[in-house]
């Protein structure tokens, strides 16, 4: 193998971090830009500036409308049209689906481009299929404006423990004679919070978010120069407000 290669292929490897089986990528700076990248399931949950890896993701989940979570938005679509991509499909937190159309005209007016997208409002438990056996749902948190996160379910028929073992033509002949042979089994696999105040961690609506695989969740304060109190006063959360409920 050449040296570029073996070079390129440390690279690919290099990318991200693997979480219970889930590569993750992206990055969160503080009031400057989030963007975190789940590259297996073609989505992104906020886009920050537009970081170049997050223009090949399909989907794309907005927390809120902070510039810092949402920035990008235009020339994600627009990038995504230069290079010939199918048009992207956004998902927003309902209360603020009429501003970002508007902002989208803004864009469309200023560049003479189409800016193809699909825009999606939801309410926070609210759901959204991104394939049969993938499905996302809001989920309520707290901050300053608007905002809500989202929980990606995997979403598998099973068969009814009554019918395990039996031989395969009886289980064929069951469902060709219309017995419902399965049920849905519904997995929290993957939890994103978009800025919060630590509050969502007690809502009892939001125990799939806590249970899921992998949390991604924020906390902007991690040390004492700065104080619980004022980082709830910007909507955010404090690291010492987060050990505690988790690992109890």
């Amino acid at each position: 193998m050449k040296n570029s290669e073996a070079n390129s292929n440390v690279k690919k490897k290099e990318k991200g971090i693997q979480i219970e089986g889930y590569p993750v990528e992206g990055l969160s700076i503080g009031g400057q830009e989030t963007c975190i990248i789940l590259p297996s399931l073609k989505l992104a949950f906020d886009i920050g500036r537009c970081p170049q890896r997050a223009i090949s993701q399909d989907f794309l989940f907005i927390s809120h409308g902070h510039m810092d979570h949402i920035g990008g938005l235009p020339m994600y679509v627009a990038t995504r049209g230069l290079y010939r991509m199918k048009p992207p499909i956004i998902i927003v937190p309902k209360a603020i689906k009429e501003n970002v159309e508007m902002l989208f005209q803004v864009h469309r007016a200023m560049d003479e481009s189409e800016l193809k997208h699909n825009l999606i409002g939801l309410n926070v438990g609210e759901e959204f299929y991104l394939r049969k056996d993938l499905k996302v749902r809001a989920f309520r948190t707290y901050h300053v404006i608007p905002s809500q996160g989202y929980v990606v379910y995997s979403v598998k028929q099973k068969l009814k423990q009554e019918y395990v073992g039996l031989p395969g033509n009886e289980i064929k002949n069951l469902k060709l004679s219309g017995v419902e042979i399965t049920y849905t089994m519904t997995t929290p696999e993957i939890a994103f919070t978009g800025d919060t105040m630590s509050d969502f961690i007690v809502d009892h609506t939001n125990v799939d978010a806590l249970m899921a695989r992998v949390l991604i969740m924020e906390s902007t304060f991690v040390d004492n120069t700065v104080t619980v109190e004022h980082a709830r006063e910007y909507g955010h959360t404090h690291l010492s407000e987060v050990r505690s409920p988790l690992l109890s």
